[in-house]
């Protein structure tokens, strides 16, 4: 197991390298920092001295090199707008983006488990034919016209709920660092719109992955000679083919939460929810390459992490995993 874990670290840190190459290859095509920064009131002169001052001039390698170097110390350069290490600016708007991940997870997790059981264990019922008519509807409807029709229903015609910003929030450490909206009733209210909306992305798929994996299962021998014992029904539904169900479930589940921070920018935009995500479209908007890079780096880093996690703890489920990868 030891050398499955150090096997998959490894894979994590080459695709981290190969991710930071990919985002710093792009600086060089999104405007002009330096003319973001100082507007046109200074000199072309002064501009290349400020240009020469960052490092902007410099080779690629070179550029690249440093910006390796600095990124293993936890540095992923100054943010040109904010004048301020990017990963503070990242840092700061991260709780924003991962409650509403939290959130959006907890919904597809509570959601998706008790229908797609359902729909496999009945699937000519009439609600399970609803569930997946109505999941094909979900699957082909885009996150942003999920949020406006929410935003339409629940907001502006009902009343029900706030359609933007995040509410009241409160210092969970005491330091400023993490604004969260959890504890506080008026936050809640302000995380259903946009958790929902992003769940909608995911919450077809999972449906539809539960049941085919726990029809495939019911399928199989063991689950057959399981009936022919007279085992409960219960029993064979939950402890057998339920529990065997997961095993890929957990997998796509893991890729899939690291997609869920990247779709977080239709999200956060429509609900001018101040996160990750509606931070990386201002920094388009500014030409902070800085910050671009370094949200590109931290998303990758989330991505990869995660799916390293999930690969570790799947190999301690299912044994064979990290046999096979031996070979």
């Amino acid at each position: 197991m030891f050398a499955f874990i150090v096997r998959r670290t490894a894979q994590a840190l080459f695709v981290m390298l190969i991710i930071g190459l990919i985002g710093f290859s792009i600086k060089t095509q999104i405007g002009d920092p330096v003319r973001d920064m100082v507007g046109e009131r200074v000199t072309p002169q002064e501009r290349e001295q400020i240009r020469e001052k960052l490092g902007l001039n410099d080779p690629f390698v070179t550029q690249y090199v440093r910006f390796v170097g600095k990124a293993l110390h936890g540095d992923l350069g100054l943010s040109f707008f904010y004048k301020k290490p990017a990963l503070d600016v990242i840092i700061s708007k991260a709780p924003a983006t991962i409650e509403m991940v939290i959130g959006a997870g907890l919904l597809i997790v509570l959601i998706s488990l008790p229908l797609g059981v359902y729909t496999a264990l009945r699937p000519k019922a009439s609600f399970s034919r609803f569930v997946m008519g109505f999941s094909t509807l979900g699957v082909s409807v885009p996150v942003f016209l999920t949020a406006i029709m929410l935003i339409y229903i629940f907001g502006v015609q009902l009343h029900w709920l706030p359609s933007y910003g995040r509410g009241e929030t409160v210092d969970v450490f005491g330091n400023g660092w993490w604004m969260s909206g959890f504890f506080t009733a008026d936050g809640i209210k302000h995380l259903i719109l946009p958790s929902i909306s992003l769940a909608s992305i995911e919450l077809p798929l999972f449906i539809r992955l539960i049941r085919s994996e726990m029809m495939e299962v019911l399928e199989t021998e063991y689950i057959k000679y399981a009936w022919a014992k007279g085992l409960p029904r219960m029993r064979i539904w939950l402890l057998h083919a339920f529990k065997n169900t997961l095993l890929p479930v957990i997998t796509v589940f893991g890729v899939q939460i690291g997609i869920m921070f990247a779709f977080t920018i239709l999200t956060e935009t429509v609900f001018q929810w101040q996160g990750m995500g509606y931070m990386f479209l201002e920094a388009v908007e500014r030409s902070d390459t800085s910050l671009l890079i370094a949200y590109l780096v931290v998303v990758g880093s989330v991505f990869v992490v995660v799916n390293t996690v999930v690969d570790i703890v799947y190999g301690f489920i299912n044994p064979t995993v990290r046999i096979a990868g031996t070979k």
